[in-house]
């Protein structure tokens, strides 16, 4: 995605902190004519790997062609947006300026691997469930082992290698004499706009007003 310097993040903490709590991402897969093949599905981060890479987990039902484009074709762009909202030019102190889009995402470049077999889709249910609700993982093992198979039977694992990472954060870094202003607003808006508002503070940008004899 396009990223000048001021957004780009190398922050690996940023992009992981960012997954996990936007997991509903966007995984983008070519299909046989070519042409882009979108899915909205959620997806688990795996970044405990003694090689410190990352991993991303999930799965579709079989009848979804995404699974047998990732086996012909294993490259995609797994896209995930954080907090996002406008902001208007009404936070700068001068009239010459127009209004924006904040908003704090990540891209993921990935090689996938399909995840077949019913041990091991079963092993990919089972970190999904300790993920998203630990407590239901005893009712999925009250379901028996004939129901169980019948559930597996109908799904495709994946795990997706992460081999390229871009974390956008554009919170108007390059604009300090918005902050103030810009926290002022979002922190009294919608809940996402608060949510840039926490983030504001997590990044360090000076979110209140100058003392009258600095203006």
């Amino acid at each position: 995605m396009y990223m000048p310097p001021h957004f780009d993040s190398k922050d690996r903490a940023i992009a992981a902190q960012l997954m996990r709590e936007h997991p509903f991402a966007s995984l983008i897969s070519v299909d046989d004519e070519g042409q882009p093949f979108g899915t909205h599905l959620p997806l688990v981060l795996d970044d405990r790997r003694e090689e410190g890479g990352f991993a991303l987990l999930g799965h579709c039902a079989k009848p979804n062609p995404l699974w047998r484009h990732l086996q012909a074709r294993p490259r995609a762009l797994v896209t995930f947006l954080g907090p996002h909202a406008y902001m208007s030019p009404s936070v700068y102190p001068d009239l010459a300026r127009v209004p924006t889009w904040n908003y704090l995402a990540v891209h993921c470049t990935v090689e996938a691997r399909l995840i077949e077999s019913p041990p091991e889709k079963d092993a990919l249910l089972k970190r999904l469930i300790g993920d998203h609700e630990p407590a239901y993982a005893q009712q999925w093992r009250d379901l028996g082992e004939e129901f169980q198979l019948k559930m597996l039977n109908g799904i495709v694992g994946f795990e997706l290698q992460v081999t390229a990472l871009q974390c956008k954060l554009k919170l108007n870094q390059h604009r300090r004499e918005a902050h103030a202003a810009m926290y002022a607003q979002y922190s009294a808006g919608s809940p996402d706009e608060q949510a840039l508002a926490v983030w504001m503070q997590r990044l360090g940008l000076k979110t209140e007003a100058a003392p009258a004899e600095e203006r």
